[in-house]
């Protein structure tokens, strides 16, 4: 059984404040774009309750700590499951800020909840998800959401951007998560998240923002640089997501990106959904 795990970007993203369980409190819009990695399961009827794992495209990931792994172990807990291999090959770009090990890991429970006819609904599978990351139950359904607490608080939204196109730009530099955070300061939202997204896209601009991206800016000028020469290019709106260090930037046209980034950068354009 094959599935093709799409990672995410954030449109707008504040940090609110910081919890007594040590995470922080925020908001955001989940919405999902078509980049994809491939994963495939099948079952390895010569054991029990293992995972045997191949990971190709990135040779910097190890497949022994993937969240792939983790997936599998949850459910086995609880169902016992056979055996399987695995393959995933990646395309979403680690640490980028677009939630593919993340997607990874959920479409591996939805993977094993139809291969092995486990029967389990959504609402089950998000509390399965969010054992493993707090993003991780968006990827249950994929579909536009107001996310807020750590980012499992999710409420549907009417917002559809199929009308653009999404180009996504990461350079050779990779933002940790738990270091963005400590450079972070908590505050409140200038401008209520929800009005922004309800506005015609033309207007982002200037409403629309990312807290993470004037400390990761300032640290990694690199960054910047990709969004300013996304605007330079034609976008109508451009921004980091999550964490960084991937910035995207939504077009209202097809765009040729040739020889606007060297070799360096990872670029993805795509329609989105």
């Amino acid at each position: 059984m094959v599935v093709f795990p799409h990672a995410k970007i954030n449109l707008g993203l504040h940090v609110t404040g910081r919890r007594d369980d040590g995470y922080h409190n925020i908001e955001t819009v989940f919405y999902p774009i078509p980049l994809s990695d491939v994963l495939e399961a099948i079952e390895d009827v010569s054991s029990s309750g293992k995972i045997n794992l191949t990971v190709t495209g990135n040779e910097s990931l190890s497949a022994n700590d993937n969240l792939c792994v983790k997936a599998y172990e949850l459910l086995n807990k609880d169902f016992k499951l056979p055996s399987v291999k695995v393959h995933l090959h990646k395309i979403i770009p680690t640490g980028a800020g677009l939630g593919g090990g993340s997607a990874d890991a959920v479409f591996m429970l939805k993977l094993l909840n139809k291969l092995f006819e486990l029967k389990l609904s959504n609402d089950v599978l998000k509390k399965y998800a969010l054992q493993i990351g707090s993003d991780c139950p968006f990827f249950v359904e994929g579909k536009p959401v107001y996310a807020t607490g750590r980012g499992e608080e999710m409420e549907d939204i009417k917002l559809s951007l199929k009308d653009y196109f999404i180009c996504i730009v990461k350079p050779q530099v990779s933002v940790s998560t738990a270091e963005a955070y400590k450079m972070v300061k908590p505050q409140k939202p200038p401008v209520a998240l929800l009005s922004v997204i309800q506005q015609l896209l033309e207007k982002w601009k200037d409403l629309l923002t990312n807290d993470f991206e004037e400390p990761v800016f300032k640290k990694y000028p690199v960054i910047e640089s990709v969004r300013k020469k996304l605007y330079e290019t034609g976008a109508v709106f451009a921004l980091m997501s999550g964490s960084g260090s991937a910035v995207y930037g939504i077009f209202d046209r097809k765009v040729n990106l040739e020889g606007a980034f060297d070799d360096s950068f990872y670029i993805s354009v795509s329609k989105l959904f």
